[in-house]
């Protein structure tokens, strides 16, 4: 079982999201925000021009967890801003993994959405994909969804991110070098044209697939509704 692994094999994952979205995918057209002050980028970047469907699935990057070659495929796209999405994170998330992903039934796939970047919701998923450079991805991603709402009020965030990946025993140096620079910025910017063009509703989505082509969007986030469409794509 992978954590918190960056990448992969995503071949499997174009059936279902072809499916998904019936619409089709079209060319890039983010509006694209620049850089911010300092060194840090904290918002979309450029992603070099137009980019195809195939394109934009192998630069948006997800973080995943479990075997890939679970039967099924538990896709979430999620901000760090989103009250559903803490509460998905801290009490859905688990149950999913402990049910779903550690039987191996299911890979879960797990995609950057802030919705709104220049909130800081785009610099805290850097931050967790810098964590994730040393290995600490998915215990990133808890303490910034159990803290959004301390997080979220300050004007400057850095120095609250260094302490959490400190807390984490994250090397800080190293942790400091990867969010003060555009790292991960690119696969990010891609996982929100990815929501964009899917024409997802907002966050947190939570889609249901496999590698034959079957998939499902949810209505709702709750355990319950994954557990019931996990037993219907799987045959009970």
């Amino acid at each position: 079982m992978s954590n918190g692994n960056a990448g992969g094999s995503l071949r499997r994952f174009y059936v279902v999201f072809a499916v998904v979205a019936a619409v089709g995918l079209g060319a890039v057209g983010y509006s694209v925000l620049g850089k911010a002050r300092g060194s840090a980028v904290s918002v979309p970047v450029d992603l070099a021009g137009a980019v195809d469907g195939q394109e934009l699935f192998e630069m948006a990057v997800p973080v995943t967890i479990g075997d890939e070659d679970a039967p099924a495929t538990i896709i979430v796209f999620a901000d760090y801003l989103c009250n559903h999405c803490s509460i998905f994170a801290l009490q859905i998330k688990p149950l999913v993994e402990e049910t779903f992903v550690a039987t191996g039934q299911a890979r879960l796939v797990y995609y950057d959405w802030p919705l709104n970047p220049t909130l800081g919701s785009f610099l805290a998923a850097r931050a967790a994909r810098c964590a994730g450079d040393q290995g600490q991805f998915w215990e990133y991603h808890w303490v910034l969804m159990r803290n959004q709402l301390t997080w979220g009020r300050l004007e400057d965030k850095i120095p609250t991110f260094e302490d959490y990946a400190e807390d984490l025993g994250i090397d800080r140096g190293e942790f400091r070098g990867c969010l003060n620079s555009d790292r991960h910025a690119q696969e990010i910017t891609a996982n929100m044209q990815l929501a964009q063009n899917l024409r997802l509703g907002g966050t947190p989505t939570i889609l249901i697939g496999t590698g034959d082509g079957q998939s499902r969007r949810l209505p709702d986030y709750s355990f319950q509704t994954i557990q019931a469409v996990m037993e219907e794509i799987l045959g009970g």
